[in-house]
């Protein structure tokens, strides 16, 4: 019979345990961490923007690699480290603090930032200043009062007169708070406990991964003055624009960029849910009957404010702003060039100096510099079977280089957007405007240019029978090509792909799996294609 108290025994002492845990909790010293020293940020593309697809800027869905590196003095024992200003998209599970000597017991984020809502909450039951506003002397008034109720539909405070509700004696009224509420404050906080046991002060870093960041890249192609078919030259500038919404700015910070796509299986903008700063609406209370109304003709409250962003802090008390902050508009880049690295199969790019990610802002780094690119001005057209048309269509003109040394470049190229002019005479003009997928250091590159309004072609089968048809073997094809400028041109014909169609009669070859041939148009002239095109069968 002795189980139950063995039982009753072990329960107490787990509830002693637990409850000396909590206090010990509750008893550890508030450390504040300095100010970063250092910061450095890694901003990573949306993982899920496709090839072409372009950054959102209202809502940018990539994220970054923050880390931070502070200083911390701790006493002998158990303390709480507060890390203020960490980014508002902060995913918190992943944070990493390193370089203390007891490692880390336990680590929080903060859910409620400094807002009107928040200080009422956290000043309940203590003293607070009312002023009021004569609107007919202008002379103000003060005295001291006691919140007594939550900023949840309306103050009530507690004056040498009795109890009132806040904004509904029909005159103007303030409250001034003495302090800040413990636990508050107008930026982000990331905490850990920490245990040691002999104390001082150590260099600590914290890493963690941050969502709303995103980026792409931007391109800008010049071709040169006097170009011909055999001699196309071209200047490429490149951009990394970098994004970053949140409302906290990482100033002086070693800046990166990942090229690439990365295998993401968390929900960061779930795990990233940012603190809330709750807004105060205040609700004043009936006077006089319901049935005649109130004998006071109050003015019509203010609408309630947005969400506020964080608080100024003023000398004399506490202002709160309820507009949003501005983006920024976008910044000019330093005259700098961010280097590119290799990071396992993915592409980095380092800005060699340190720049401001500013809040809610855009930053613009140029990443490639290459004049006097050596390229071609190709003409396409298809003439597979199942395109054929017997009008005359106008062929894709299109921009080709290499991505190698030998042409000028020898770099990755990250998808982006871009922007082709060509210079003359008058200056420089926008021939087209495309999107490049990612291209490594050695690939084929190619830009479209648009239609071409000089270069025609018109293909069809030339025998009875069309290839098509049930039981067609070798049947007769024909392609009619028109060059309308004062130069030979050469046109690249697509015939179809090589494990669908077979041909003879025209020295074709293989490119990106499809059959091509190459035709020379005299300037000013036409010429007309014969083959013979069939079906391949098993």
């Amino acid at each position: 019979m002795r189980l139950p108290t063995l039982l009753s025994a072990t329960v107490m002492a787990s509830l002693a345990v637990a409850c000396s845990t909590a206090a010990n909790a509750q008893d550890r010293v508030i450390v504040e961490a300095s100010e970063p020293e250092s910061l450095a940020v890694t901003v990573y593309r949306d993982p899920n923007r496709g090839v072409g697809g372009t950054m959102n800027t209202r809502w940018p869905q990539g994220f970054a690699m923050i880390s931070e590196t502070r200083t911390v003095t701790l006493p002998p024992g158990e303390s709480r480290i507060r890390f203020e200003g960490v980014a508002e998209g902060m995913v918190a599970v992943s944070a990493i603090v390193t370089g203390l000597p007891g490692g880390t017991i336990e680590k929080n984020r903060n859910a409620d930032l400094l807002s009107p809502a928040a200080l009422v909450d956290g000043t309940l039951g203590n003293r607070v200043t009312i002023t009021r506003t004569n609107p007919g002397t202008g002379e103000a008034a003060s005295e001291d009062a006691i919140i007594r109720t939550r900023a949840d539909g309306g103050i009530v405070l507690q004056t040498r007169d009795g109890y009132e509700a806040v904004r509904c004696s029909g005159l103007p009224e303030r409250l001034t708070f003495d302090d800040i509420p413990d636990g508050l404050s107008s930026e982000p906080i990331f905490s850990i406990d920490t245990r040691d046991a002999s104390g001082g002060t150590y260099t600590v870093t914290l890493s963690y991964l941050a969502w709303g960041f995103d980026w792409e890249a931007s391109y800008v192609a010049t071709l040169h003055e006097g170009r011909d078919a055999d001699d196309v030259r071209f200047d490429l500038t490149s951009w990394l624009t970098i994004l970053n919404d949140n409302g906290q700015s990482f100033p002086d910070a070693e800046l990166m960029a990942v090229a690439g796509t990365l295998n993401v299986t968390s929900d960061f903008e779930n795990l990233a849910d940012p603190p809330t700063a709750r807004p105060l609406r205040l609700t004043c209370y009936p006077i006089g009957s319901t049935a005649r109304g109130s004998p006071i003709n109050y003015p019509p409250p203010p609408p309630p404010p947005p969400p506020p962003p964080p608080m100024a802090m003023m000398a004399d008390g506490i202002v709160v702003t309820g507009s949003r902050v501005q983006r920024v508009a976008m910044e000019s880049a330093a005259p700098v060039m961010a280097g590119e690295e290799q990071l396992g199969d993915l592409k980095l790019y380092r800005v060699p100096v340190p720049v401001d990610v500013n809040a809610q802002g855009l930053k613009q780094v140029a990443f490639l510099r290459e004049e006097g690119v050596e390229g071609e001005l190709v003409y396409e057209s298809d003439c597979t079977p199942w395109n054929w048309n017997a009008d005359p269509a106008p062929a894709r003109l299109l921009l080709e280089t290499v991505n190698d040394d030998e042409h000028g470049l020898g770099v990755a190229l990250p998808t982006g957007t871009v922007s082709v002019f060509e210079r003359g005479p008058r200056g420089e003009l926008l021939v087209a405007e495309e999107t490049l997928r990612d291209y490594a250091s050695g690939q084929d590159v190619e830009l479209s240019l648009g239609e071409s309004a000089q270069v025609f072609v018109a293909c069809n089968h030339a025998g009875a029978k069309d290839p098509r048809e049930a039981g067609a073997r070798w049947m007769d094809a024909r392609a009619t090509l028109t060059n309308a400028n004062p130069h030979p041109v050469t046109v690249r014909i697509q015939l179809g792909f090589n494990s669908q169609w077979r041909f003879r009669g025209l020295r074709e070859r293989l490119r990106n799996g499809q059959r091509i041939v190459l035709v020379n148009v005299p300037a000013n002239g036409t010429r007309v294609l014969d083959w013979q095109v069939g079906e391949v069968t098993d």
